[in-house]
């Protein structure tokens, strides 16, 4: 019969010791190091983040060659319409919302007036019939006409934002989400018509010395021309955000309303598109002083900027 073999007896560890520690100074020095390491490039990630919109924001903007500009009026909050009189001064709506957006007119020295308060969201102005016709862009309100003798309703519509004239219409577009109208205002009847109905983000409007017309659809990117027919082609696609509209003899202009790196565009009479002036931010409406030069209102800097053509090729 084998003889059993007893268990050896366990060692007890004297009182009060326990197993000996392993080196723990390199782990610690390590994951210092380590943190240390992922604090300066969470900083640096936080610093890069910043400095896009930083450099968005103070970026300058920059003219095109054969073109310069120069800061004509500044410190306009939320500037947004322009319009010079025959009388050397400027009419500059502000679109303020809620009642509290005016119109102002500067004259010769920085002379600023209010000549129209109370008004909610001014955003479109045109010569119309030795006057000025002005819209409201916050919901349903009247489209106002101004001159010596006073201020008149024409007509109430939705959220009007551009305004033209040819001479004797004067048209005005609504920026609505997808039922947008197009609309005719003929000052011998005193009536409306609607040109054209579904439009998104329709912002813009301009009358051309030849007669054709063009609006500009925001969301979508896009400037059209209005036809006889009903179908209207896209003349220009791909922009970023398209407000505003001016067409004149040099060809059809376009303001991006984007909050950076928008711009100042030119379809020439060739057909090209020209990149006139860029990096600018929430650029609203452009108006033509004379041959060659324009004022342009760059609403995300609060300031009115002067345009000019610096060679003499037309």
């Amino acid at each position: 019969m084998p003889a059993e073999i007893a268990p050896l007896p366990r060692r007890q560890a004297p009182a009060g010791k326990g197993p000996r520690p392993r080196p723990q100074l390199l782990t610690l020095l390590l994951d210092r190091r380590a943190a240390r390491w992922l604090l300066v490039a969470f900083a640096l990630a936080l610093l890069a983040g910043a400095a896009v919109p930083a450099w968005r924001h103070l970026y300058p903007a920059t003219a095109a060659p054969g073109w310069s500009y120069r800061v004509l009026l500044d410190s306009i909050e939320r500037v947004s319409a322009l319009l010079p009189d025959d009388q050397g001064g400027l009419y500059v709506s502000q679109e303020i919302q809620d009642g509290k957006g005016r119109i102002l007119r500067i004259g010769p020295g920085d002379d600023r007036r209010a000549v129209e308060t109370g008004l909610s969201k001014p955003d479109g102005m045109a010569p119309f019939r030795g006057g000025v016709a002005f819209s409201q862009e916050q919901g349903e309100h009247p489209v106002y006409w101004m001159n010596s003798q006073g201020t008149r309703q024409l007509f109430s519509a939705n959220s009007v934002e551009g305004l033209a004239s040819d001479g004797h219409f004067l048209y005005a577009i609504e920026d609505l989400h997808g039922d947008g109208r197009l609309l005719r205002y003929d000052p011998e009847t005193d009536s409306v018509t609607t040109l054209r109905s579904g439009l998104d983000e329709a912002e813009a409007v301009a009358s051309c010395p030849d007669g054709r017309l063009f609006y500009s659809e925001k969301k979508l990117g896009h400037v059209r021309e209005l036809r006889p027919d009903g179908h209207d082609p896209v003349v220009l696609d791909g922009l970023n955000q398209p407000g505003f509209l001016l067409c004149n003899k040099e060809g059809l202009w376009i303001t991006e309303d984007a909050t950076h790196t928008a711009r100042v565009l030119l379809l020439d009479a060739r057909g090209e598109l020209n990149v006139v002036l860029s990096h600018l931010r929430s650029p609203q409406t452009i108006v033509e002083t004379a041959p060659g030069q324009y004022l342009v209102a760059e609403q995300g800097r609060n300031r009115v900027l002067e345009l000019k053509r610096e060679s003499t090729r037309r």
